[in-house]
């Protein structure tokens, strides 16, 4: 029996993956299952660029604004929070459109990866943290780098959470972070993704990037961190979010808002080469022009997806 096709629509950020998407699944009966790690967080609306519900056009969008930011949110439940959506989709006769720009959410579900939840060793997570504070964050960047040279890889230097996760996996488990990827994709994966990667000229998308950011700050993006952090005690995983973390350090007066708003640009360009980066090495991905007319790339996912 042949697997149910899945649309796949990734990208860098800022590439036009929300209006796209939007426009296919009005023209194929389908709902959209956010592949974003930040998006899932509640009150965090405008340094994610959720689509309001103007945008979304009456088409129902999953794992959107569903999360409390005072939880620290896994791989692991992305995946089951995802895998549901998609049955839930399936059972009610429509196509499910994955749309987001976060790999390792995407690669737990095309590569049915298992990201087993590893107990945090708080004393470890101390010394860590320590190491950091005294040595810096680079000297544990090469640590990791020695330990896992090819999770390393897709890793920036200044990429805390996730050095720390190569560290603490093979603190706890005696094996790397790949080693245990490559042991949980001997699983086939239930369904058959369709992968389709937005790109464009690499100016035409940081012109895009910068103009987003400029829009986030006219909209009120401070305002909204500082409710955040009136609202809710402590956010872990949240405020690490591109946007945030520049913000509450605006707030904490360690750079004028002229130097925040040029930092944010710069995070997220740099952010957006990585995703392209990531996203360049899935062979069967198709490749389309974000600059081309949507109906026209529309066309060239349907004709894939009914083959």
């Amino acid at each position: 029996m042949s697997k149910p096709k899945i649309i796949v629509i990734c990208g860098p950020t800022a590439s036009g993956k929300t209006k796209l998407s939007i426009e296919l699944a009005k023209k194929i009966n389908g709902e959209i299952v956010s592949c974003d790690s930040m998006q899932i967080y509640k009150d965090m609306s405008i340094g994610t660029a959720k689509p309001t519900t103007e945008e979304m056009q009456g088409i129902k969008h999953y794992l959107i604004d569903c999360v409390s930011p005072e939880t620290r949110y896994s791989v692991s439940d992305y995946k089951k929070a995802a895998t549901a959506a998609i049955k839930e989709i399936l059972s009610k006769g429509k196509v499910p459109i994955i749309v987001g720009g976060t790999g390792l959410y995407l690669e737990s579900l095309i590569y049915n990866i298992e990201y087993n939840e590893i107990e945090v060793d708080l004393k470890y997570r101390e010394e860590l943290e320590r190491i950091e504070k005294e040595e810096g964050l680079e000297k544990l960047y090469q640590k990791a780098a020695a330990i896992d040279p090819e999770a390393i890889k897709k890793i920036s230097h200044n990429d805390k959470k996730r050095i720390f996760r190569i560290l603490e996996i093979y603190n706890s488990t005696n094996k790397t972070k790949t080693e245990l990827e490559l042991e949980s994709r001997k699983n086939e994966p239930e369904y058959d993704y369709i992968l389709f990667g937005i790109t464009m000229d690499r100016e035409k998308l940081y012109e895009r990037i910068n103009l987003r950011v400029d829009i986030m700050i006219k909209d009120s993006l401070i305002e909204e961190v500082k409710e955040l952090i009136k609202k809710y005690k402590g956010m872990p995983t949240a405020m690490q979010g591109l946007g945030y973390k520049e913000v509450v350090e605006y707030l904490d007066g360690k750079m004028s808002k002229e130097e925040m708003i040029d930092k944010i640009k710069m995070e997220t360009r740099r952010y957006a080469k990585r995703q392209l980066t990531w996203f360049r090495k899935y062979d069967n991905l198709i490749w389309i022009n974000g600059l081309d007319d949507i109906q026209n790339n529309i066309k060239i996912i349907l004709e894939e997806y009914s083959e």
